[in-house]
């Protein structure tokens, strides 16, 4: 398969309204979408990245008015997070409607719907007959994308279209939270702070890790995420230097130790969340066998940043 690479939104739709698979920028990262009510385009989603079966997908609607085409129900408090934080890197979990595909879903009887605040991705739903359910558009256990070329580098050949766009934003899936329990259930952290959901939902409560044979009712839940070919090493405080058995690397707020074949020191964590998958990849680019990460406060994006590096070391 050739992928056909576009800075036309409306040409990429149309591809995926003829029930083929496009990659397509987000402020969080780049996606890769089907039209959600068409089973067969999905599950060119989950051959494309090597996805488990029992991971569910995200669907995007382009405003929210369209969240009642996939959502059996929102609630109160899922309106109200609507309001506050849509468009924007914000998954609600929510009862699905019995049209939605169970592959979209993984049989669950639940639905995440996001919209994302990202331009061309609106334009691009915008044109779109349904909406579209995406995971990241990387092979699936591989740090997520941010740009396009990355996302090429991993799926070119294996889906039919690619949408150009600006580098994401953010640098970080969405923060889920599950609306379909009482009270509301953080499922993965995001842009979106638990601080800044408590204001909304004082008793919000953070999920655990799936356990052994237990369905996940989210992305990155259960399975190893986001890893580099290069061992993460974490740290809460920096080293004096690094050993010298392997090409080491060092990403972090504070100043990189001595002996680091490369390094990024990030001036905050909105840089750090930004640039932790770039980073990872050009590890692997220029054969770094260990990657040594600083593991930031446990506030605002700093608490996902922490999510992200702890999968991404297994």
């Amino acid at each position: 398969m050739q992928t056909l690479v576009t800075d036309r939104p409306e040409e990429a739709a149309n591809w995926l309204n003829r029930g083929e698979t496009v990659a397509f920028p987000t402020e969080t990262v780049y996606g890769l979408g089907a039209d959600a009510f068409d089973a067969e385009a999905v599950a060119k989603i989950f051959s494309a990245k090597g996805r488990p079966s029992d991971n569910p997908l995200i669907v995007h609607v382009a405003t929210p008015d369209r969240i009642g085409e996939v959502a059996a129900e929102i609630g109160e408090m899922a309106e109200m997070l609507v309001e506050r934080f849509f468009p924007g890197p914000l998954t609600l979990v929510l009862k699905k409607r019995n049209s939605v595909p169970e592959i979209v879903s993984a049989g669950l009887p639940t639905i995440g719907v996001r919209c994302p605040s990202h331009p061309v991705a609106a334009e691009f739903l915008k044109y779109c007959k349904h909406p579209v359910a995406a995971p990241s558009a990387n092979v699936s256990g591989r740090p997520s994308p941010t740009d396009w070329k990355t996302v090429y580098h991993d799926l070119g050949g294996r889906i039919a279209c690619l949408l150009r766009g600006e580098p994401s934003t953010i640098g970080l899936e969405s923060t889920i939270v599950d609306c379909s329990v009482n009270p509301p259930r953080l499922l993965r952290t995001g842009a979106v702070s638990i601080e800044s959901l408590r204001e909304l939902v004082p008793d919000l409560e953070i999920a655990t890790v799936c356990k052994p044979g237990e369905a996940p009712k989210s992305p990155g839940q259960k399975y190893r995420h986001y890893s580099p070919e290069a061992e993460i090493v974490l740290v809460e405080t920096p080293p004096q230097s690094l050993p010298t058995d392997s090409r080491s690397a060092w990403i972090g707020l504070a100043a990189p130790p001595a002996g680091a074949t490369k390094s990024l020191r990030c001036r905050d964590m909105d840089e750090y969340a930004r640039v932790l998958f770039v980073f990872f990849r050009m590890c692997d680019a220029e054969g770094i066998g260990r990657i040594y990460c600083e593991l930031p406060p446990e506030e605002g994006i700093g608490r996902a940043i922490r999510d992200r590096l702890v999968k991404a070391a297994g």
